[in-house]
């Protein structure tokens, strides 16, 4: 009788706790992943604490949000996103149209996808093999910080990513304030060379919205007339039209310092040349870029351009 009971209580606890445990597995299953809607209507199911993310061209985000990426952005030969080495110089590279087996060999936990055109012609369900997939928030129209605000939301770090919009806020007013008689009244433009042309920031768009939303500097008519039609951040232009520019500051991003162009006497008759408010940058900067760390690092080089 009492064998018969002992073997049957030990057989009801067995279950209890065989129970218990099922119970535990199936809660923590649901727990160590949240259900997101991407830019694309995906549903993905996102891990809680990802540990071996694959996000090229959003290093700048990630990095705001202190996180890590297991593999960074390149093109051509080896060309990386300067400004942030600091963070990313032990980081290795991945090229910038993610190649399927380059993808597979970083096993990566979760993938960020920085436009809808990377995932044509069913590259997102080659890449949803191999991950959880989440394609962010992109668009000429789209923000850096609804940017920030969305891989906020993956990694549930949406009030760091309001931290971190306000603290960049909080640095254009100082800014502001003081370069006040710098920039009252007056104009700017910034111009990228390279490959011996010239390409003109929009108006709205990466440097182009921080001169004159941001800061307030005046729209050259030449820059108005560029964004007018401008389906990128940077827009072509003659050299010839530059000497009409009425920009009284001019931010050169020089990616080609041997460029025939500089020896033209077009170049020097550019006003903002001749009176010598010329300030030039290397493609090491952040000028070609968008977010919150290229954001911050620009209004430190103009600040120092001009102060």
């Amino acid at each position: 009788m009492t064998n018969k009971f002992l073997t049957g209580a030990l057989g009801c606890l067995s279950l209890v706790v065989l129970s218990a445990c099922e119970s535990s597995n199936s809660e923590e299953l649901t727990t160590n992943t949240r259900t997101l809607s991407d830019a694309q209507n995906h549903s993905v199911a996102v891990p809680e604490n990802p540990q071996r993310i694959i996000a090229p061209y959003l290093e700048d985000y990630l990095i705001a949000l202190d996180e890590k990426p297991v593999a960074q952005w390149t093109v051509g030969e080896g060309e990386v996103q300067d400004y942030l080495q600091e963070e990313l110089e032990e980081t290795p590279l991945i090229n910038f149209d993610l190649p399927y087996e380059d993808v597979l060999n970083y096993e990566p936990d979760l993938l960020l996808i920085e436009s809808n055109a990377m995932v044509e012609d069913g590259k997102y369900e080659e890449y949803e093999k191999i991950a959880p997939t989440y394609v962010v928030e992109n668009g000429v129209d789209v923000s850096w910080e609804e940017r920030l605000e969305d891989i906020g939301q993956v990694f549930d770090k949406q009030e760091q990513a309001q931290s971190v919009e306000k603290e960049y806020q909080n640095t254009v007013e100082k800014t502001k304030e003081e370069l006040q008689e710098d920039i009252a009244q007056k104009s700017a433009a910034v111009i990228w060379v390279t490959n011996n042309s010239v390409f003109m920031v929009s108006e709205d768009r990466s440097s182009g919205r921080l001169l004159y939303e941001d800061l307030g500097f005046e729209v050259p008519n030449l820059t108005q007339e560029i964004s007018e039609d401008a389906t990128a951040d940077w827009s072509q232009v003659s050299l010839e039209s530059l000497t009409d520019l009425d920009a009284d500051y001019l931010f050169l991003v020089n990616s080609d310092e041997a460029a025939d162009m500089f020896d033209d006497p077009l170049w020097e008759n550019i006003p903002a040349v001749k009176n010598e408010q010329l300030f030039e940058l290397g493609p090491e900067s952040s000028w070609l870029y968008n977010g919150p760390i290229a954001y911050a690092q620009m209004l430190e080089d103009i600040k120092e351009a001009i102060q």
